[in-house]
């Protein structure tokens, strides 16, 4: 399942279609994709969690952003390749993952810089 969402951050606005990971597969999220066809992907929770993420197998770096339940964002930061124990500094509700390509490198630059 596709999902439309726009973003606001320092004062821009960008909109993304994103694929919703169902819950079964939210181990799965952007491991074993290849950079240049990588899609954003949305992780959405029941409640708030501090769960922490992982990039094992993701073979590019991407953007991690954490929300609230209203929607505002929390943190966001670049993630490297292959790292594990990404914890967020607050609980959040929902998590979105951006791959760093082609396809969304302004997005990336905008909200985590170079």
């Amino acid at each position: 399942m596709k999902k439309k969402i726009i973003l606001t951050y320092r004062g821009q606005k960008v909109e993304l279609e994103l694929r919703v990971v169902p819950r079964f597969l939210h181990w799965l999220g952007l491991m074993f994709s290849f950079r240049n066809y990588a899609k954003p992907c949305v992780f959405e929770f029941k409640k708030e969690t501090g769960v922490a993420i992982h990039s094992w197998f993701v073979f590019y770096p991407f953007v991690a952003i954490w929300f609230d339940s209203s929607g505002k964002i929390l943190e966001a930061r670049r993630v490297k390749p292959f790292s594990s124990g990404i914890y967020p500094r607050q609980k959040f509700k929902k998590l979105v993952e951006i791959p760093v390509n082609s396809d969304y490198d302004e997005v990336c630059k905008l909200i985590v810089g170079n």
